[in-house]
């Protein structure tokens, strides 16, 4: 009965990217209108995007960032998702 209650309060406490970085979740990430992902990176336990105006000719995009661990278990993904309603 403990281990039920610790993980629920655990598993409640737990974010998207948390869930995605140390258990193998995955979670989408929407960025502003009319943003070019440049690049993404994790710092502790935040997802960091690094993006830039929309240039002409520039098309929304749909990326994917995953995580391949050593042994292939808890494997993480982070959809990132770009929009333009030019």
């Amino acid at each position: 009965m403990r281990f039920v209650l610790l993980l629920c309060l655990f598993g409640s406490g737990c974010t998207d990217n948390i869930a995605a970085k140390s258990w193998g979740g995955s979670t989408t990430m929407e960025i502003a209108d009319c943003q070019k992902v440049v690049n993404v990176t994790w710092k502790d336990a935040n997802l960091w995007c690094l993006t830039r105006p929309f240039h002409e000719g520039d098309v929304a995009e749909t990326y994917s960032f995953k995580e391949d661990s050593a042994y292939g278990v808890l494997n993480g993904t982070v959809t990132i998702k770009e929009h333009c309603a030019k």
